[in-house]
């Protein structure tokens, strides 16, 4: 499966369900979705450990960077994610989730940012 058709899909689905639920997070990330991959955000660890409280949920319209350390537990749910943060992710006791993952555990999306 090519990776551009996956990435129309989940950009089909998070607008569906946007409408759906009427949540506007999710047509946001779809439009940051359609950016070309070299325009969509990259966030390191460290700027996540800086601008983000403990046990907060966060969503990254983009790839997650193992740069820095994660110094406290957070929920993130990005378009992509490095080995190394995942480890990192993994190692601080917060969960790393895909955005497909994210909208069909919390439809609403309560109390979650965009970080990046």
């Amino acid at each position: 499966m090519k990776a551009n058709y996956y990435t129309e899909k989940l950009i089909d689905d998070l607008q569906k369900h946007a409408e759906a639920e009427k949540v506007k997070l999710w047509s946001r990330v779809a439009d940051d979705l359609k950016k070309p991959s070299s325009k969509r955000r990259v966030v390191n660890l460290s700027k996540i450990s800086r601008f983000t409280k403990e046990n907060e949920t966060i969503i990254v319209p983009g790839k997650v960077l193992a740069t820095g350390e994660l110094k406290h537990k957070v929920n993130i749910a990005a378009f992509n994610f490095s080995e190394q943060a995942k480890e990192k992710i993994l190692q601080a006791k917060g969960n790393a989730y895909s955005i497909e993952e994210f909208m069909k555990t919390n439809p609403k999306a309560k109390q979650t940012r965009i970080i990046g």
